[in-house]
């Protein structure tokens, strides 16, 4: 799957959240000071491209819809992460999240209660 840029990826969190959408309805998402029609209309034609969104006319306007998950764009862009930042290790992970991210008590716990449960789970 294709990395996309910081600001596809923002248009695509939008597209995400609202399911369908025409490109105005992007643009009212999105922070102050918001770009013009024209920049927003590039990138979703770029995403679609990119085979991330697809579309359904309506005369002149054109209604727009993700394609890939956002859970399936999650999965690759975590494998991408795993494999050059942490030489496929989760073990680097955790000890990346857990030394670096300075955890609470609680947020570590509950880390090792996901894990004992995953763990519980494949010995059945």
């Amino acid at each position: 799957m294709e990395k996309l840029t910081p600001k596809e990826e923002e248009v695509m969190q939008i597209l995400w959240d609202l399911k369908r959408a025409v490109v105005r309805d992007v643009i009212e998402k999105l922070p102050d000071p918001r770009p013009p029609y024209t920049t927003i209309s590039s990138i979703v034609r770029i995403l679609e491209k990119k085979g991330f969104v697809g579309h359904k006319p309506y005369g002149k306007t054109h209604e727009y819809f993700p394609v890939i998950s956002k859970a399936d764009y999650r999965k690759s862009s975590f494998r991408k992460l795993l494999e050059h930042y942490f030489d496929n290790s989760l073990e680097n992970v955790v000890s990346f999240i857990v030394k670096e991210e300075k955890l609470k008590p609680e947020e570590i716990d509950e880390i090792t209660r996901i894990i004992e449960q995953s763990a519980d789970k494949r010995k059945k």
